[in-house]
């Protein structure tokens, strides 16, 4: 080989590595490859320090600025939880009244109080209830949903009795707590306080989740077993990857480098908070049955996880590492575990003879082939037939139902509470007269820019191969697409608050971007505080613009009409 053909040789080898095919096609959509980043922190990312410069315009020293960053990362979670705790528990006994769905959910945890199985009630026991009054009840109930939700409500009808701020108390408590949480998952996935915080403060002022909050219903609930199960899956994400970070070799420049042996065959040990997910997932389907498409949706999310932080340390088929070191305890800390919990959440019906179908397998199962298996248990299955066949065949017509593909626009909320007076009637003094309302309806502005937020979460995830983005956008497909298998069913929109969080997460990534990358010149990032900015004042106005409607307070007859923007909200 001639010297000149050598020195051509030569460069080509010394040349950077060209991107891989599927990255240089991305390119035209806008992709741009991430600055390199070594194994640690593409394993467990830091948490950045405080920016000198931001401190600096404040008057506070480094040192300062640490100890406020620090202190931060859980004071200021608590201060929007401190907000979202105030703006639910005041006057949350108001209306006085049992609204919408509460006539089923308070009166069965009541029951489960007092029997441990749901009873019948008498045709006017609402009144009687709002009176003082208890009626009796002890014939057995058929009900639709688990009981784990309703043992929920009964704590607070146990703690403050029969009334409306009783039986709301435990969901106003974990609707306070969700923000809570959510300040908490954001700063997690984002790794940035202010986005964290910025996701809880959008969900504290969406009027949907608001709603849900200060009302007896079971969605409410369920939505906070869910995002405490992705809260949870998210720790075990930087735990499972810490311990591959830390069997990694280091090389002479003091940094990680991937290990074909570590990312194939190290075991990472117990995994507590997976199987808290499982325990969580597992409150949750004791909730409300949907909880299971998004149990499904969360074991596909942490194989991919598994595999990835694989891959990152190493293994060079990272899918076959995950599937012989992790795809088995990940089942075993998930599935068997939420249905462990499941079952135990019906011990009152177990405990007790008397509730709806306790005793059908002694009564008509003696021949079953299964009937090795303890009766109660059975029973339990026959029942649990018993309801998925009428969930499948429930399509009434109602006045409130409406299709999935609205939700997301909020285009037919639904009213829990309504009453109207004319001028003169009972101290009404407007002239076009007055009204309360409680409207399940999600923060307008929050909701259309959740649209959007949901359409830039997918363009992250599939144009710049964002986790992040792939995590929320899992959260919002697993609780709104099922539903459209079930679109001849009678469904409602408040079934979407289970959405929210992932929506203000998506909304705050949004945002994030607004704001402007780290190192981007201050003219950009001056323009992108001020657009944000806009944005969010924007939605909370929009919060307090709505929030008479929201808590059933009297307003007149014309500053309800003029709240009403679409007339499918009426």
């Amino acid at each position: 080989m001639s010297h000149s053909s050598q020195t051509v040789a030569d460069a080509r080898d010394d040349a950077p590595p060209s991107p891989p095919s599927w990255e240089q096609r991305l390119r035209r959509f806008g992709y741009t490859p991430r600055a390199g980043a070594g194994v640690r922190e593409r394993l467990v990312p830091p948490y950045p320090l405080p920016g000198a410069k931001l401190w600096q315009y404040f008057g506070l020293s480094s040192a300062a600025a640490q100890r406020l960053a620090h202190w931060s990362a859980w004071g200021g979670p608590l201060l929007v939880a401190l907000l979202a705790g105030v703006l639910r528990f005041v006057n949350l006994g108001s209306p006085d009244a049992v609204i919408f769905d509460e006539t089923y959910y308070a009166k069965d945890a009541w029951s489960l109080l007092q029997h441990g199985y749901e009873t019948e009630w008498p045709e006017n026991a609402d009144d009687e209830i709002i009176a003082g009054r208890t009626p009796e009840a002890d014939e057995a109930s058929y009900v639709v949903h688990p009981p784990g939700g309703k043992w929920v409500i009964a704590l607070g009808e146990w703690m403050f009795g029969l009334t409306p701020f009783g039986w709301r108390f435990m969901v106003a408590v974990l609707g306070t707590l969700s923000v809570l949480m959510l300040c908490r998952i954001g700063r997690r996935l984002f790794r940035s306080t202010v986005l964290g915080c910025l996701a809880g403060l959008l969900m504290a002022v969406d009027g949907l989740h608001f709603v849900m909050s200060r009302t007896a219903l079971l969605d409410l609930v369920l939505m906070f077993w869910l995002l405490a199960a992705f809260g949870c899956l998210l720790a075990d994400r930087d735990a499972a990857r810490a311990r591959l970070a830390g069997a990694l070799p280091t090389g002479g420049d003091g940094l990680l480098r991937p290990d074909a042996d570590v990312g194939t065959r190290l075991r990472l040990g117990p995994r507590p908070w997976r199987v808290a997910a499982g325990i969580c997932l597992g409150l949750a389907a004791a909730t409300k049955w949907n909880a299971l498409y998004v149990l499904a949706a969360f074991g596909i999310l942490i194989v991919l996880w598994d595999a990835a932080a694989r891959r990152t340390a190493g293994a060079p088929r990272p899918y076959r590492a995950m599937l012989r070191r992790d795809a088995v305890p990940a089942f075993v800390s998930t599935v068997p575990v939420a249905l462990v919990v499941y079952v135990a959440a019906w011990a009152g019906w177990f405990a007790t003879s008397g509730g709806y179908y306790r005793n059908w397998a002694e009564e008509n199962g003696a021949d079953s082939s299964f009937s090795w298996v303890p009766g109660p248990l059975r029973s339990l299955w026959h029942y649990t037939f018993q309801v998925y066949d009428f969930h499948v065949d429930l399509t009434s017509a109602h006045d409130y139902e409406s299709n999935p593909w609205t939700w997301l626009a909020a285009t037919r909320p639904v009213t829990y509470f309504y009453s109207s007076r004319e001028q003169g009637e009972d101290g009404c003094e407007h002239a076009s007269g007055c009204a309360r309302e409680v409207l399940a309806l999600g923060t307008p502005l929050l909701w259309w820019a959740g649209c959007f937020a949901v359409v830039y979460a997918a363009w992250r995830w599939l144009f710049r191969r964002d986790w992040r983005a792939g995590a929320i956008l899992c959260g919002v497909a697993a609780g709104y697409l099922p539903w459209f298998l079930y679109q001849e069913r009678t469904i409602f929109y408040f079934y979407a608050v289970v959405l929210v969080p992932f929506l203000c997460l998506a909304v705050a990534m949004m945002i994030g971007a607004i704001l402007g990358p780290p190192g981007c010149p201050e003219r950009r990032r001056v323009a992108g505080i001020v657009g944000a900015g806009v944005l969010v004042l924007l939605i909370v106005w929009n919060f307090i613009y709505f929030h008479p409607i929201y808590t059933g307070t009297e307003i007149p007859l014309d500053g309800w009409r003029a709240r009403m923007w679409l007339d499918t909200w009426i």
